[in-house]
């Protein structure tokens, strides 16, 4: 029986195999980059092929991370219809989540339109809909991690949750490799060799499948020349090559990759994503699924450092909500095994459900190694790392080396609660951020100083910076913390001149006459409180085809000087803030300009689920969208277009008061949503300017 504790270690460890395998293969794959020609480029790979300033979201982590929510958003066991539901819901469309590569060619792309077009799950991924070439493409298994960890040691059930995930776009061999996938790694949790993972896997799908024939022959192939991968991947490319089935990446190729790597891997989570990646063909998918699997097997091991260190404990993905864009691998592996928990009804640890849903951040440091993100800048002589200490409240923290700082110099350790455009090398599946942080809220942490070399002369001032200045604020003077003992700094976010957040952490820097060698400890990171987020349009800017500090989906979203201009021919949507925010006042300066719907939107929980409020057809109307829309009051209200509007939502529990100018004019009461984000929506056809927009917690 794992205790939670492991729970969380072993989807921690699974969490981060999935990232190291994704991250390896991503620069080589295919079309352009071949077996034969990574082979000769590369040789044995044996680490990172390129280095990435932030590695940029990936279909392959955005899909676990999001998919699994429809636990959260309606039932621990979740239908087809709900998983459907979860993927309109937090996907943009047209761009981020997936490979919009065409109806009838992308498989997530034609189950997309399928079901915005009413066809709904499983016939929206069937056979009978799309036809085998579409519904038995990879995304059967590359998508379905997080079905086989909340089902830890499970695996019948995480085939059969999986399966049902897996049909919203796949069928046929498609849902064999959604099965396969995800037993194996309910099974990793308890397994005690590779060879029963195998055995477990194959006992989930039918013997007589073709998902089942590659398989085994490539264990066959290993039982007769258990050293030559590339005998065995010789083996693949002459009985189950891409010439012999249809489409742009069909799963039984790929899946006879999975089970070389695993099976010459030899349960070792480096040497199987090395092979996986070696193997070509849809480098990212397969190496990442391997790495799951093993990774979750294994468990986090010190030889593991090459390719855990770069990841740093986070992933960014690319879902229409902003703030669920920048993933902490650490506090995501313990939503996920609490949710494990609720799924087989056993006790959940105290705040662990309370902190699924957590206005702010709280880092414990409690993992193994766990890093959380934090970065250092201004010097090389900052090493980041982690140790067992007892910070107080538990066994954990940051641990900073700082290397022989001499007279005068400085350094910085940050955490980042927003990224931009410039922090990262390529353009992959296009992240959209909101930050996590907003003026106001309460930051805390606490320092330990060790010193080994130096007089001791070393001081700390905690600051944020402001992300289009790239302003350095100091939120409290500079101080030196006392040697031997825990330090506890406690600050309030400032305004920053109305600019986003996208550093907050420590300046580091030394005055002693002597060289200073020794470590800084940072433990029980936390930010706290309610926030005020200000945005001043004529300070945004444009990237990603959205406007800094909002996602968007749907219509054409420009800066025009100092407003925001949207157009769209259909219903289009902009947001910000955090998911969690719950009572607020949300304000925005609205000028419509044309057509018959312009809302402000707040408790938004995805493309379709919020509330809405402002002028449609010829009313002041206050909205719930639910995968439909009703109208919770309206009064009659005429819009004169190209004038300016200041329309207020204050929202507190169950209650909404809508102001126009200032003057309340409609109420309303609603229990659906408790949070969400906040913005502006055209709800059909039409144009508006957006001017100063604003949320206001309380």
């Amino acid at each position: 029986m794992l205790s939670s504790s492991d729970l969380v270690h072993r989807i921690y460890s699974g969490f981060l195999g999935k990232a190291i395998g994704v991250r390896l293969g991503a620069p080589v794959e295919p079309t352009i980059w071949s077996y034969e020609r990574i082979r000769d480029t590369y040789g044995e790979i044996t680490g990172y092929l390129r280095d990435f300033k932030t590695f940029a979201a990936d279909d392959d982590t955005n899909g676990p991370v999001y998919f699994i929510r429809a636990m959260r958003d309606y039932q621990l066991v979740p239908t087809p219809h709900e998983v459907a539901k979860t993927w309109l819901n937090y996907a943009a469309e047209g761009h981020g989540m997936y490979w919009w590569g065409g109806y009838g060619r992308s498989t997530e792309h034609t189950a997309y339109l399928n079901l915005r077009a009413g066809i709904e799950a499983p016939q929206s991924g069937s056979i009978a809909q799309n036809g085998s070439a579409i519904a038995e493409q990879i995304g059967g298994q590359i998508f379905i991690d997080s079905w086989g960890w909340v089902n830890a040691g499970n695996p019948e059930r995480a085939a059969e949750m999986s399966a049902s995930a897996a049909s919203v776009a796949h069928d046929g061999e498609g849902l064999n490799g959604a099965r396969f996938c995800a037993a194996m790694i309910a099974a990793a949790f308890t397994a005690k060799s590779v060879e029963q993972l195998f055995e477990i896997g194959l006992s989930v799908i039918p013997s007589d499948s073709t998902y089942a024939a590659v398989v085994r022959a490539v264990l066959g192939q290993h039982q007769n020349d258990p050293d030559d991968w590339r005998a065995c991947r010789d083996l693949l490319t002459r009985d189950w090559g891409y010439d012999r089935y249809p489409g742009v990446c069909h799963i039984i190729p790929n899946a006879g990759v999975l089970a070389l790597a695993m099976i010459y891997g030899k349960g070792e989570l480096c040497r199987t994503v090395e092979i996986a990646t070696m193997c070509g063909w849809d480098t990212d998918c397969n190496a990442g699924n391997a790495g799951a699997v093993i990774g979750t097997f294994e468990g986090v091991q010190p030889g593991w450092d090459k390719y855990r260190k770069p990841i740093n404990d986070m992933v960014v993905t690319s879902g229409v909500t902003g703030a669920l864009n920048i993933v902490d691998i650490p506090n995501f592996a313990r939503e996920l095994a609490t949710l494990a928990l609720q799924l087989d009804g056993k006790n959940v640890p105290e705040g662990w459900a309370e902190a699924m849903d957590d206005r702010g951040i709280h880092f414990d440091f409690s993992l193994p190694g766990s890093t959380h993100g934090f970065k250092t800048s201004g010097t090389n002589q900052l090493e980041l790392s982690w140790t067992d200490k007892d910070n107080g409240a538990g066994v954990g923290a940051l641990e900073i080396l700082i290397d022989r700082f001499e007279r005068g110099q400085s350094g910085k350790v940050f955490w980042k609660p927003f990224y931009r455009r410039a922090d990262f090398d390529d353009e992959r599946y296009r992240p959209m951020f909101s930050p996590l942080v907003a003026s106001g809220q309460t930051v805390s942490f606490d320092i330990f100083m060790e010193p080994w070399e130096g007089d001791g002369h070393l001081r700390i001032a905690p600051y944020v910076r402001a992300t289009m200045s790239k302003t350095i604020v100091e939120t409290g003077a500079y101080q030196q913390p006392a040697a031997g003992s825990w330090t506890h700094i406690e600050f309030t976010v400032p305004d920053a001149d109305g600019e986003a957040i996208d550093e907050i952490g420590l300046d580091i820097e030394y005055f002693g006459r002597l060289k200073f060698l020794g470590k800084l400890h940072l433990a029980n990171f936390r930010v706290t409180g309610k926030g005020t987020t200000r945005i001043d349009p004529a300070k945004e800017v444009e990237e990603w085809d959205a406007i800094t500090r909002f996602t968007w989906n749907r219509g054409y979203w420009k800066k025009d000087g100092a407003t925001i201009t949207g157009l769209t021919d259909t219903d289009a949507d902009l947001w910000t803030g955090h998911l969690y925010t719950r009572d607020a006042v949300v304000s925005a300066e609205i000028t419509p300009q044309s057509g018959a719907s312009h809302l402000v939107s707040f408790r938004a929980q995805g493309t379709s689920r919020f509330y809405a409020a402002g002028f449609e057809d010829g009313k002041l109307r206050i909205i719930r969208e639910d995968f439909g829309k009703s109208v919770l009051a309206e009064t009659d209200f005429a819009v004169e277009f190209g004038r300016t509007y200041r329309l207020a939502v204050d929202v507190k529990e169950t209650s909404i008061a809508v102001s126009v100018d200032g003057e309340k004019l409609l109420t309303a009461s609603d229990d659906r949503f408790a949070y969400g984000q906040a913005g502006v929506r055209l709800g059909g056809p039409g144009r508006l300017a957006v001017s100063k927009f604003e949320i206001v917690e309380q």
